[in-house]
C-alpha cells in the first residue's frame, strides 16, 4: 500500500529504542526523511545509522532532552535546518515512574509533568505555525491505553497522558480547518524495555516471576500475546499518511483486544 509518505519531513521523539524506534523505522520505510531524537547521543547515533541502512531513506540523529525547553527549540532548529520544515511529528516520551498517589510527592509530580506532558506541549507549538502556513500536518502523540482504561500503580502516567489527549482532541477542533490533523496512538502490552521494567516491578511486589507476568498478561489479551513494536510502529505510519486523512481528534488503540472501554 502507498502511504503518501516520501518525501515527508517526520521528527520522531524518543526515536533511539522502543516504541519510538519502530515508528520512525515504519516511516523511513515508507519514504520519509526522517530525524530521532533522544537523550543518549551516541544510542541515537546508532539508530539513525541503522534505520538508514535498513531503509534506504535519510535518518539524522538529533540529540533532545523533551525536560528542556531550550534542547527542544535547539533540536526543531537542527531538523528544520537539515530536513526542511517537519511535516509529520511523533511526540513521544519515557513514561513516568510507577507509585501510588500516597506514595508521590510534588517533586515526583512535576518532573512526571514535565516529561510528559509539557513536552508534548511544547514540541507541538514548535512544529504547529509551518503546518499552518503550508496548510498541511499530522500531529502523533504516543499515549497509553492508561488514558481509556487506567492501570493501577501508573497514577502519573494515567494523570499525564490523559492530559495529553485532552490537549489532542481540542487541538484538533482548532486545527482541522488549517489542515493540520492531530492524534493519538495508544500502545497497550508492547514488547520494550518499559515493559520489562514494569513487568520485573510486579514480579519483585508478587514474588512471581518476570515469564508468570507475562504469561498472566497475555492470557487477558484477546490475541493471546505481547504486541511487537514493528506492529505499533506501522500503525503510527498509517495515521501520519495520506491514507489516514480523515483521521483527526481520535485515540487509536493498539492493545490487541486488551482493554475493555468501548468509547473510542
Amino acid at each position: 500500500m502507498e502511504l503518501g509518505l516520501n518525501g515527508k519531513v517526520a521528527w520522531v521523539l524518543g526515536g533511539s529504542s522502543g516504541l519510538g524506534r519502530a515508528s520512525a523505522q515504519s516511516l523511513a520505510r515508507d519514504g520519509a526523511l526522517v530525524a530521532i531524537s533522544s537523550r543518549d547521543g551516541r544510542t541515537l547515533d546508532e539508530a539513525a545509522a541503522a534505520i538508514e541502512s535498513e531503509t534506504g531513506s535519510r535518518c539524522i540523529a538529533v540529540p533532545v532532552d523533551v525536560t528542556d525547553s531550550e534542547a527542544i527549540a535547539a533540536g526543531h532548529e537542527k531538523v528544520s535546518a537539515e530536513l526542511g520544515p517537519v511535516d509529520i511529528l511523533v511526540a513521544n516520551a519515557g513514561g513516568p515512574p510507577a507509585g501510588s498517589f500516597e506514595d508521590t510527592d510534588d517533586e515526583t509530580m512535576q518532573r512526571a509533568f514535565n516529561l510528559t506532558t509539557a513536552s508534548a506541549w511544547r514540541l507541538a507549538h514548535l512544529v504547529l505555525p509551518a503546518m499552518r502556513e503550508r496548510g498541511s500536518g499530522v500531529i502523533v502523540f504516543l499515549t497509553s491505553v492508561s488514558t481509556k482504561e487506567i492501570v493501577g500503580g501508573l497514577l502519573l502516567s494515567n494523570m499525564m497522558r490523559a492530559a495529553v489527549v485532552g490537549m489532542a482532541k481540542t487541538m484538533s477542533k482548532e486545527l482541522g480547518a488549517h489542515g493540520v490533523r492531530v492524534l493519538c496512538v495508544a500502545p497497550g502490552r508492547v514488547a520494550t524495555k518499559r515493559l520489562e521494567e514494569l513487568d520485573a516491578g510486579r514480579a519483585a511486589r508478587t514474588g512471581e516471576t518476570v515469564e508468570e507476568v507475562g504469561r498472566s498478561w497475555a492470557e487477558q489479551i484477546p490475541l493471546g500475546r505481547y504486541g511487537r513494536p514493528e506492529e505499533f510502529g506501522d500503525v503510527v505510519a498509517f495515521a501520519a499518511s495520506e491514507r489516514a486523512s480523515y483521521l483527526t481528534g481520535t485515540t487509536i488503540m493498539v492493545d490487541g483486544g486488551l482493554t475493555n472501554s468501548t468509547h473510542a
